[in-house]
């Protein structure tokens, strides 16, 4: 049998894909498995303001999909928000999963909201990884709307697994999380910061809210709305011009 010598071109045996033709095919997959994993194709969920869906690509949230709320203590409005984005997402029939490891959830408020109580599953993990393992497991339920939980660190792994598990499960994940989550990375679709604003309204509260990250649009614009507290409704205030918003680290 005679040897090639180092001059001699490489020629694949036959059925046996070239270096070139291999990663075509690598491409090619990696493109099919993105495009079945992609939740572009699931329904928009409304925030509940229209002045927000209008910030954002698919004129809302989408299912399948991690929407972080940033905000510096209790009280800020973060919660708020994501209760009635959780409402939509549930709207008259969906079930609403709530995390509470600290006992901090004060279900009246979100009845107040329009949520109903029997749309609403209350889960009080006993520690850290009861509560990382329930969050998974409610963001792969597809009997389940909405998942709402308040957390502070997340490693990457963790956050990366939720948002497959999210994409899997069509669910609307949403992690209310402190202002120093901001420059961490981040597997979340959409991340807001929620900042309180003086009010003149005795009946409501008004917010900032900034689009930190959005998938698909650059970040940055930000909007201010008045939350009424007896008609559990949001609507915008006012729109805030790009250069007037300080720039924030917005993670990976």
């Amino acid at each position: 049998m005679r040897l090639p010598d180092e001059n001699t071109p490489f020629s694949p045996p036959r059925g046996i894909d070239t270096p070139r033709e291999l990663v075509e095919k690598l491409r090619g997959q990696i493109a099919r498995l993105e495009q079945s994993r992609c939740p572009c194709d699931q329904a928009s969920i409304s925030s509940g303001c229209e002045g927000l869906d209008q910030l954002l690509p698919e004129t809302g949230f989408r299912s399948g999909t991690l929407v972080e709320w940033l905000a510096e203590g209790d009280g800020a409005g973060a919660e708020t928000l994501a209760l009635i984005a959780a409402r939509s997402a549930c709207g008259s029939e969906g079930v609403l999963v709530v995390l509470d490891d600290a006992g901090q959830f004060y279900p009246p408020a979100a009845l107040r909201l329009g949520l109903r109580q029997e749309q609403m599953i209350l889960v009080h993990p006993a520690d850290r990884p009861d509560f990382l393992w329930a969050m998974d497991q409610a963001l792969r339920c597809p009997g389940v709307a909405a998942v709402l939980g308040r957390l502070e660190k997340l490693d990457g792994r963790t956050f990366r697994r939720w948002q497959l598990a999210a994409e899997q499960g069509g669910v609307l994940g949403l992690l209310v999380r402190p202002t120093s989550a901001g420059q961490e990375p981040s597997w979340a679709d959409v991340r807001l910061l929620i900042e309180p604003r003086p009010s003149a309204s005795k009946e409501g509260r008004r917010l900032k809210i900034q689009v930190l990250r959005s998938r698909g649009q650059t970040a940055g614009e930000s909007i201010e709305v008045e939350v009424d507290d007896e008609t559990h409704t949001m609507h915008l205030v006012a729109r805030l011009d790009r250069s007037a918003i300080p720039p924030r680290a917005t993670g990976a």
